[in-house]
């Protein structure tokens, strides 16, 4: 399962948003360090079913009427603080926790009424586009110190006959998530002197900047746009990297009101109907909630999480059965089950990603869309419904 993290300074909506995507009970308040422990729970990106193109919906418990919910794991850490690549605060946990990450969501206070340290201040005093490389500098950082106190270790080993530095920075980074290939394209794009004694100070933080890039990108969460001033909003979004607007209080809002029957809402959509009694107070919020919504097409809860997977990890869905023709598995179940694949991913690498015995057995593969074979080199598309012979049952 992809993992995804949110990041931030306290008091930013971390909290909030992760109990929205999750609907999870988590401790929020409005002081520094609510969050101790990391939270570790389920949200769902949303997709187009493929069962929009036949005649009956499929009867997976993760699609509603075509809009299919396919489950990712969502972290959420303390908060950071100025030095918390230094330990300052719950730096060192906080950092730790995204090891395994995939990718970030940064969550910003879109009002400037956070401080520095996630204190509580006036909104509109505290400029929110100070945040935005807040995390990603940490985190540089954070890296670039695990290589600077390993770096004795590598130097040891380059006086080892057969020395290789590419292999020797595999294994130093590898722990951080990075796969021998993120290694290996960091390298081809760094100039960098062969013999590790000479590298310089830069040299390592250009090495760990670049291999954070892979393994970590991240995109801004623009939280509580609903209460930010317009000129904030405007310069946020103007911003040449990806920030997604949003209010995860307002989601939260309506996913309890779609749970209490009171609002016909499913996570995405890009407006919602009150079809239960609510008081006139809530009323009022719920009209002014309908404008933010109608006016960034969502509370941008699901926009993010959508966006880190589908655009910064670039992944697919693809889905896996047994029937080619009903598009079902062994037991009738029609299109049970959703998995998210890198682009480029084939019909083998679908295989293996259902079960490692039915990649080893793998014979040929059959769009079920088309009912044709499909060669092993076949690239995956979104949506694609596929059938995998194998001689593993």
């Amino acid at each position: 399962m992809l993992s995804l993290a949110l990041a931030g300074k306290p008091n930013a909506g971390k909290s909030t948003f992760y109990t929205a995507a999750t609907m999870a009970e988590v401790q929020m308040a409005n002081y520094p360090f609510t969050t101790i422990d990391a939270n570790r729970g389920v949200t769902h990106v949303r997709t187009t079913c493929p069962c929009t193109s036949r005649d009956e919906r499929c009867g997976s418990e993760h699609c509603r009427d075509g809009k299919r919910y396919v489950p990712v794991e969502l972290l959420d850490v303390a908060g950071l603080v100025p030095g918390a690549h230094e330990g300052r605060g719950l730096g060192n946990q906080f950092l730790d926790e995204l090891t395994n990450a995939d990718a970030i969501l940064n969550v910003v206070d879109a009002t400037g009424g956070t401080g520095p340290e996630g204190e509580p201040v006036e909104p509109g005093t505290h400029d929110p586009l100070d945040d935005i490389d807040f995390v990603e500098e940490e985190m540089d950082r954070w890296l670039a110190g695990i290589v600077d106190r390993n770096w004795e270790s590598v130097e040891r080993q380059s006086r080892s006959p057969g020395f290789d530095i590419e292999e020797s920075l595999t294994d130093l980074l590898t722990g951080f998530g990075a796969t021998e290939y993120d290694v290996m394209a960091t390298l081809r794009g760094l100039d960098y002197p062969e013999d590790p004694i000479q590298w310089t100070d830069d040299d390592r933080e250009a090495l760990a900047r670049d291999v954070r890039e892979r393994t970590k990108p991240i995109v801004v969460v623009a939280n509580k746009i609903d209460a930010a001033p317009a000129e904030n909003v405007e310069r946020l979004l103007d911003l040449e990297k990806p920030v997604i607007p949003a209010t995860a209080q307002g989601e939260l809002a309506l996913r309890r009101g779609a749970e209490a029957g009171v609002i016909d809402y499913d996570p995405g959509d890009e407006s919602f109907d009150v079809t239960g009694e609510v008081p006139d107070d809530q009323r009022a919020l719920l009209d002014d909630l309908a404008d933010v919504v109608g006016e960034y097409g969502g509370t941008g809860v699901q926009g993010a999480l959508n966006y880190a997977v589908y655009d910064l990890l670039d992944h697919l869905t693809v889905y896996p059965v047994q029937d080619a023709s009903k598009w079902t598995d062994g037991t009738g179940n029609v299109l049970p089950d959703a998995f998210l694949l890198p682009r480029g991913s084939t019909p083998v690498d679908l295989a293996y990603a259902v079960h490692s015995d039915i990649g080893d057995g793998y014979l040929h593969a059959v769009n079920a869309r088309t009912a044709r074979e499909v060669g092993e080199d076949y690239e995956l598309e979104e949506g694609d419904v596929i059938k995998i012979v194998s001689t593993a049952k």
